[in-house]
């Protein structure tokens, strides 16, 4: 990797655009994902109108399904952007998001919108494993923590906004007219791709898609303790999240009777993760991935004990919810770029394949805990509250045997 700016910071892999736009066209194209989700979240109840769905908790299959082709997506992507380039895999994702997006604006049946909606994951499987690889491939160490928590800081603007614009969207059309917005969004990022995001995978440094060798980066992969380690970790706190998003809606209108206010509530509980993503770009530089992502998981845990206190003893009032859920997000917040920096740091050498690896594992085991977790909703928040206490203690336990029981040791190689 090359680096010529002045300040020794911008890489020269993705000229022709500067960095501002670099991590404006990383957000972007990585903010399919978290768009096509939230703005889900108000329309639930008008699809299970539509569609005679009779178990609330069914519906929770427009989220999961979604995720489920994201997650199982990330296998495929990253073997073959190192193969053929990080453009063709990138281009042809987002084109698959925006057929898909088509097929679920004329979807006759709930059946037809959950396939859609496995299409739109799978699509958006590419825009992520891609955007992490490019960043890998121009910036490492600390650097690459740096970009990451730029582009998640205008990333994660996209939680907060997206449930309010779905629910705009909803005053004026039907609950199809989401993706059409969507479809027109991906059609958008697919342009700007297509005329500014150069290849920042140099033709020497790609690999075989031969079943050896892909098995080989996969068996480098998962045996580096400390790719493996932080994926597992990450996938038990991403788990907590999304159990979070699926019974969101229940949540704060079933629980707490919030009704069209649902989406400000959500809002203001996402800013914290876009606040902790531009504190950690400020501070990761100088205090190092572990140290604050440490701190973070330690404060998550700190959370997730509260609230299970809290519901047990039927003392969990919206506003005592509220400053939880924020304080979890913010955690979070500091804490996922970081992990995910810390995992791909030994792996450079074979970035897209670990960029999928790391996203199916983390993803996957994600869904597979926040499907369990929102489908025991019944009602009260204790289901919520014990799964996220103990898939913490899971994920911290599992640091620990990483970082051989030391946390917050900080790097002292400025990578």
């Amino acid at each position: 990797m090359s680096e010529v700016n002045a300040d020794n910071w911008v890489s020269s892999g993705h000229r022709p655009m500067g960095f501002p736009e670099f991590v404006v066209v990383i957000a972007a194209i990585m903010a399919l994902n978290p768009l096509a989700m939230d703005m889900m979240l108000p329309a639930l109840p008008n699809i299970g109108t539509a569609f005679k769905i009779p178990v609330a908790n069914h519906l929770q299959l427009v989220l999961s399904t979604f995720l489920i082709g994201f997650g199982v997506g990330q296998f495929v992507m990253g073997p073959l952007s190192d193969r053929f380039g990080r453009r063709p895999v990138l281009l042809g994702g987002m084109t698959v998001y925006a057929i898909a997006s088509v097929l679920a604006i004329a979807a006759p049946s709930f059946e037809t919108l959950l396939l859609a909606r496995a299409l739109q994951g799978l699509g958006t499987s590419a825009t992520r494993v891609i955007a992490t690889s490019i960043v890998r491939d121009c910036y490492v160490g600390r650097r690459m923590a740096s970009v990451m928590s730029l582009a998640m800081m205008v990333f994660i603007a996209v939680p907060v906004v997206a449930p309010s614009f779905g629910q705009a969207v909803l005053m004026l059309t039907q609950w199809r007219g989401i993706f059409v917005v969507l479809m027109l969004y991906g059609l958008l990022a697919l342009a700007w791709s297509v005329l500014r995001l150069p290849e920042t995978l140099p033709e020497s440094e790609r690999r075989s898609l031969a079943p050896g060798e892909v098995l080989d980066a996969f068996r480098q992969t998962i045996t580096n303790r400390q790719t493996i380690g932080y994926a597992l970790a990450a996938g038990g706190v991403i788990g907590s999240l999304f159990a979070y998003v699926f019974s969101a809606q229940q949540v704060f209108v079933g629980i707490y009777h919030l009704g069209h206010y649902f989406p400000l509530a959500f809002a203001a509980i996402a800013a914290g993760t876009a606040i902790a993503a531009f504190l950690n770009a400020r501070l990761v530089g100088r205090l190092g991935m572990r140290v604050i992502s440490h701190g973070a998981l330690t404060l998550y845990a700190v959370v997730a004990g509260a609230m299970l206190l809290a519901e047990s003893l039927h003392a969990l009032p919206l506003a005592l919810f509220l400053v939880l859920s924020g304080l979890m997000m913010f955690s979070f917040g500091m804490m996922i770029a970081n992990f995910t920096a810390l995992a791909m740091e030994p792996q450079g050498h074979i970035a897209g394949t670990a960029s999928s690896l790391y996203g199916s594992i983390t993803t996957l085991v994600g869904i597979a805990i926040g499907i369990v977790m929102g489908q025991s909703f019944d009602g009260t928040l204790l289901p919520f509250a014990t799964g996220f206490f103990l898939c913490t203690l899971a994920s911290l336990a599992i640091v620990l045997v990483v970082e051989k029981g030391r946390l917050f040791r900080p790097h002292h190689r400025a990578t």
